[in-house]
């Protein structure tokens, strides 16, 4: 059975800055060796400073490629979804800042929370707002800059993540044969600890010494190598 929603455009955004497993090796612990052999990366987009260019700053770029390869207006949007983890702020949404700076005046706007998967959310959330006729236009888009979060002095986990933005235009299919097939979507909660950020949340709040410190320390990690 073909779902009621297709894409119909599409939009892709990256730093110009491109970091090597070689350059990585300058300043942590590794190898081009090492990563390739256990991830096949070999090397990653990042922003020049962090701070200086965001995630809605990449999703508005994406978002403008999208729009015009679909051949419609912002105004004509009905809806934003932005999946992110590193928001330009911990509230109003990315997609809310997003819907002003694009003049999508009469969209609503919300951001989605599911790490790699947000993006797949979105796309699965943004197609039954389009099956049930509620809406017809819809942008999607997956967005972060990891390198404002990466712990740059965990080997392990810092050689994976890199800053990019990619936005679809969603709306209806025009005949059963375009248009999405199906969405599965699974999760299992038992490794919420593999990959994690322990502090932040309502559990282990930030204060103001502690804020100070993390500040300080991803901006200077996450520039050392300018």
């Amino acid at each position: 059975m073909i779902l009621s929603s297709m894409i119909t455009g599409t939009g892709t955004f990256v730093p110009e800055r491109l970091v090597t497993n070689a350059e990585m090796s300058t300043w942590i612990d590794t190898s081009d060796e090492w990563i390739t052999s256990r991830t096949g990366i070999k090397s990653r987009h990042i922003v020049n400073k962090v701070g200086e260019t965001t995630t809605v700053d990449m999703c508005k770029i994406a978002a403008e490629h999208a729009l015009d390869n679909a051949k419609i207006k912002a105004k004509e949007l009905d809806l934003i979804i932005v999946g992110t983890v590193t928001p330009d702020y911990r509230l109003p949404s990315a997609a809310c800042i997003l819907q002003d700076q694009l003049g999508a005046t009469k969209a609503a706007a919300f951001d989605v929370q599911a790490a790699c998967a947000s993006s797949i959310y979105g796309l699965c959330i943004g197609s039954q707002f389009l099956s049930t006729n509620m809406y017809q236009k819809i942008l999607v888009l997956g967005a972060d800059v990891l390198s404002s979060i990466v712990n740059w002095d965990d080997r392990n986990t810092c050689v994976l993540f890199g800053d990019a933005a990619a936005a679809a235009i969603l709306e209806k299919s025009p005949n059963k044969q375009k248009g999405f097939l199906d969405f599965q979507l699974h999760s299992d909660g038992s490794h919420w600890q593999d990959i994690w950020i322990p502090h932040g949340g309502s559990k282990h709040p930030v204060d103001e010494d502690t804020l100070k410190k993390i500040l300080q320390d991803i901006l200077i990690k996450a520039t050392a190598s300018l």
